[in-house]
């Protein structure tokens, strides 16, 4: 690799002749289920089984239209939940390519953010404390780094790694876990050492929903009690004299029928289109059982920093000779003391073609802004940065809040120093006053600390920074007796609708919390301005936090809004005493620092822009705007998620109830049979597919986010749904038999009157998943427009049912008749009397209220 290829990196036309010549950084992992599989495992049901056998043997006995027209059914029923099962797969592949690693790369001089396996033999990556080492590759940077090479040797002590010697190899999947800089990719994909112990390499595991699970132990329980059901409405017949074979074609179509064996199915369809869902709102759900905990959040705990606020720096004061300047122009008073400090205690990387400075800089926006306020141009910068050689740093951490780094500047080492004021102040021994060095007398330091207070109190976000010029050496004494220069004030703006969120929030019975290193100052200015708190009382700093007992904290938790000046490990006592008082906690981080505390958070959010990749194993969502607002929208869509899943279970098993009974009331009042068995697979096709898809793509009601958050533990079954679902159920197939009845009482005859059932039976559950929309609003209220695929779900299904009933040969088929008007005013009146008596109900109950 050339010079310049290291100075700006590959071109993105050699990357991609490199990448189509060796091929995608990846490890070669097992294939995932194929669409002929997922089709035939459609099949694989002891039900469906029966039924097969028992329509394969009813076409030998000479029913061959029965027959041929049972095994279409069977196989619309399998292309149906294929295509619910390979969507599923499909999007639940994507979202495992989209939560791959990524890594910044320089290509054509610019930093990039690509996907891991896009990299190439040669690329120079850039690596920091908390990134998983994307390739095999050398190091470039000079500096303190460690990495921790365990899941390759198995050692859990961190190995020390340099820019030079043998020492200098880092490996694909290793982490980082101290030090910043940049590396050289000289091996990708199965030649990596990782590629050569591949079998190490899990493939992303399946994550089994807890909601899907308790669904499928009640459908067990339900397929018991429906087949016991098939089996006395099967032997009464029997009793009765009726054929053998027919009845017991009959129990079988009618456990076909009534087994909600899609039940957990949909549930996991209807959770992949929500993730896809948040996508598109920016949030990326690693874990589908998260998805379930986000509609409990009871506490956001956010970073204010680029989440809360707008990430956009810019430098508004600089105090330093004992003198505060605002920033009333675009480039401060100079200070060479102060400008070296800020520039080469720094890590932002520049396009030195860029003429604007704002154009030609990258990386971090505190460090830019930094920047910003000493240099109009990239030039001039280049010119600055060549004066000085870094030969030593120690990259900045959470717990000490200080970055340092030693420069050659000619035959001189020269230590500079930049991080939160207190920390700097409380390390310098002396001050730089107007080119001359003093000792930092008490008196000074109080005066720099007090102008501290006024710009956090302007919500300004201070760094201080210090030097040292003689017995400057690596080790344990590098950041003593340092020399203060002064202190920068940079503007973060809050984000104009994180207000909006934030209230949001409040309204949806969640409470908004801010954690955030800042000074408190800053944090109340930033979080009163929000709405996040009211006082200064709601604000505690992490020394504060130091002095509090677990239980003392535990017992103070519900009343503090701001957490000021905290490290990560302030960040884990945080998310457990909430949890500790009931809570479900939604925790923010980004530093690898932050993994236990995401870890240990209800629903883990790493942010997708600045959040290392162990914190992203540790996540179970991805900011991928690092935005509160999509924090907001995610819960949302967790609480829009789970209304769906209820409205399709209340509607699959109340309509299942519906068709049981009406073949069990009929047995037990010793009446004709009101279905045939292929009436029954057709009530089946029609109303339990598309429609109930449908409603998992319902949009939210409008006061979805007006409700407090639901337990965490509670029954899908709560707040009144079983009983809806009885009743309904109840109703729906009392309805149907008295369709049945009256058609017989009227001399209609048996074929027609069983038409009346199957249309009364049909319509009946066709108005009720309009119903299902809603468990507070009647079908008054309700804009029906607004889920036009389950307008499509219905308009096909009664299509279907006419076609069934005035389609001569689909008549044969099927053993209908045409109906005539004073037939379908009994159907209509039957199917609708139920829902209008409860619309009414409903309608009145929430005007009253």
């Amino acid at each position: 690799m050339n010079e310049r290829e290291l100075e700006s990196g590959l071109t993105q036309v050699e990357a991609e002749r490199r990448l189509k010549k060796y091929g995608p950084n990846t490890i070669e992992k097992k294939k995932g289920i194929s669409p002929v599989k997922i089709f035939f495992s459609q099949f694989n049901d002891f039900i469906t089984w029966i039924l097969i056998v028992a329509t394969v043997i009813s076409g030998f006995m000479g029913e061959k239209a029965d027959a041929i027209t049972i095994l279409i059914i069977i196989i619309m029923n399998a292309i149906l939940g294929f295509a619910q099962e390979f969507k599923t797969e499909r999007s639940l592949e994507t979202l495992k390519e989209l939560a791959s690693p990524t890594s910044r790369v320089l290509r054509n001089g610019k930093i990039k953010i690509i996907n891991a396996q896009e990299l190439v033999v040669g690329d120079v990556v850039f690596l920091e404390s908390g990134d998983k080492v994307p390739a095999d590759c050398i190091l470039l940077s000079k500096g303190n780094f460690m990495v921790d090479e365990s899941l390759l040797t198995g050692e859990s002590e961190g190995v020390g790694k340099s820019n030079f010697g043998k020492n200098n190899s880092v490996y694909m999947g290793t982490i980082v876990i101290k030090g910043k800089g940049k590396a050289k990719v000289v091996q990708t994909g199965m030649k990596t050492e990782m590629g050569k112990i591949a079998g190490m390499l899990q493939n992303i595991e399946k994550d089994r929903s807890p909601l899907k699970e308790k669904l499928a132990s009640l459908g067990k329980v339900l397929v018991v009690i429906c087949i016991a059901i098939c089996i006395i409405v099967t032997l009464t017949g029997v009793w009765r004299g009726q054929d053998k074979y027919e009845m017991f074609l009959v129990g079988v179509s009618l456990a076909v029928a009534a087994i909600p064996e899609g039940l957990a199915a949909i549930v996991t369809v209807a959770l992949a289109l929500g993730v896809s869902r948040m996508l598109k709102r920016n949030a990326l759900v690693r874990k589908l059982p998260a998805v379930e905990t986000l509609g409990c959040t009871s506490v956001i705990c956010s970073d204010k920093t680029g989440t809360l606020t707008e990430n956009k720096m810019t430098v508004k004061a600089l105090y330093f000779n004992g003198k505060m300047h605002k920033a009333d122009r675009e480039v401060f008073p100079e200070n060479m003391t102060m400008k070296k400090a800020f520039t080469y205690c720094n890590d932002f990387n520049f396009d030195i073609k860029k003429v604007h400075i704002s154009e030609a800089l990258m990386g971090d926006p505190t460090e830019t802004a930094l920047i910003k306020a000493f240099f109009k141009d990239g030039k001039t910068l280049k010119k600055f940065m060549d004066k000085a050689e870094r030969i030593y740093d120690i990259p900045f951490d959470s717990d000490r809040k200080m970055m340092s780094v030693i420069m050659k500047e000619g035959s001189k080492k020269v230590c500079y120093v930049k991080g939160a004021p207190e920390r700097v102040i409380n390390r310098c021994k002396y001050i730089l006053d107007r080119g001359e060095v003093k000792l930092f007398t008490s008196s000074e330091k109080n005066k720099a600390l007090r102008a501290v207070e006024n710009m956090t109190s302007d919500a300004l976000r201070c760094i201080a920074g210090a030097y040292k010029d003689s017995g400057v050496a690596a080790g344990k004494s590098l950041e003593n007796n340092l020399i203060f220069i002064g202190i920068a004030g940079i503007i973060d703006p809050p984000r104009k609708e994180a207000k909006d969120a934030v209230l949001k929030c409040k309204l949806a019975g969640i409470r908004p919390v801010m954690i955030t290193g800042d000074h408190k100052n800053t944090a109340f200015a930033i979080g009163k301005e929000l709405g996040i708190c009211k006082t200064q009382s709601q604000v505690i700093t992490g020394e504060e936090l130091d002095k509090l007992s677990d239980r003392q904290l535990s017992s103070k938790i519900q009343q503090v809004s701001i957490f000021a000046r905290v490290n990560p490990g302030h960040k884990l006592r945080i998310v457990k005493a909430f949890k500790a008082k009931d809570n479900i906690v939604a925790m923010t981080g980004d530093g690898v620092n932050d993994a236990p505390a995401v870890k240990e958070a209800d629903i883990g959010i790493c942010m997708g822009i600045s959040g290392t990749d162990v914190t992203k194993e540790a996540s179970s969502m991805i900011l991928l705007d690092d935005n509160f607002t999509t924090i907001v929208a995610a819960v949302e869509e967790g609480r829009v998620i789970y209304d769906n899943i209820r409205k399709f279970i209340r509607y699959l098993l109340s309509c299942n109830l519906g068709e049981v009974l009406t073949m069990l009331l009929t047995s037990i009042f010793a009446l004709e049979t009101p279905l045939l068995p292929i009436q029954i697979l057709m009530v089946n096709l029609a109303t339990d597919g598309l429609p109930a898809i449908a409603l998992g793509v319902d949009p939210p009601e409008g006061d979805i986010m007006k409700g407090r958050p639901r337990a965490k533990n509670e029954s899908i079954f709560a707040r009144g749904l079983s009983e809806k679902i009885i009743v309904r159920g109840a109703l729906i197939g009392v309805c149907t038999v008295l369709a049945f009845v009256i058609g017989l009482y009227l001399g209609f005859g048996l074929e027609t009157a069983r038409t009346m059932a199957l249309c009364t039976l049909i319509i009946s559950q066709l108005i009720h998943v309009f119903e299902c929309r809603s468990e507070k609003h009647s079908i008054f209220q309700i804009n029906v427009f607004t889920n036009i695929y389950l307008l499509a779900a219905v308009a096909t299904s009664i299509a279907m049912l006419l076609c069934t009933i005035y389609i001569p040969f689909l008549q044969m088929v099927f053993h209908t008749s045409p109906l005539i008007i004073s037939q379908w005013f009994i159907v209509l009146f039957f199917s609708g009397i139920i829902a209008f008596m409860n619309s009414l109900y409903l309608y009145f109950k929430s005007n009253i209220a």
